[in-house]
């Protein structure tokens, strides 16, 4: 039962270190328009720039 316990305690306290999910700039290959998502929009578009810090695409992440 301790054990457990102690499994459950870690498993938990790993998620405090988890950083926010990078934005970035998707270029349609259709029209050229770009959005600013997490995740792809869909099969028609391309990574175009990134990761950026905000939801707006304006400050990039610093690279470690």
């Amino acid at each position: 039962m301790k054990l457990i316990a102690i499994v459950m305690l870690s498993l938990m306290c790993t998620q405090v270190w988890a950083g926010p999910a990078a934005w970035y700039r998707w270029r349609s290959k259709l029209t050229g328009e770009l959005v600013c998502r997490q995740t792809s929009p869909g099969p028609g578009w391309d990574r175009a720039i990134g990761p950026f810090k905000d939801p707006r695409c304006e400050f990039l992440m610093p690279r470690h």
